[in-house]
C-alpha cells in the first residue's frame, strides 16, 4: 500500500489503477490526509448453466390459470 497526493493521482491515473488491479492498494491524501481509496474490484466467475439440470421438473400444468380461491387469495376476482 502506499499514498499519493491528489495532483499525483490525476497525473497518473492510469499508471494507478493498472497497480490496483494486481492487487496494489493506493491511497490518495489531500493536504496529507487520506480521503480515498483506489483497490481493485472482486472478479466475479461467471455462473455455470445447467447447475441443477436433472434435479427438478416442472409440471404440464405450470403455466396453467390459477384456481378461483387462489386468485382470491391475491384479492383478485376470478
Amino acid at each position: 500500500m502506499h499514498s499519493v497526493n491528489i495532483h499525483e493521482a490525476k497525473t497518473h491515473l492510469s499508471r494507478l489503477v493498472e497497480e490496483a488491479a494486481v492487487g496494489e492498494e493506493i491511497i490518495i491524501a489531500k493536504a496529507g490526509r487520506p480521503v480515498a481509496r483506489i483497490v481493485a474490484l472482486p472478479v466475479e466467475k461467471p455462473r455455470k448453466l445447467g447447475l441443477l439440470k436433472g434435479q427438478f421438473t416442472i409440471p404440464d400444468d405450470f403455466d396453467a390459470p390459477l384456481p378461483d380461491d387462489v386468485l382470491r387469495d391475491f384479492g383478485i376476482e376470478p
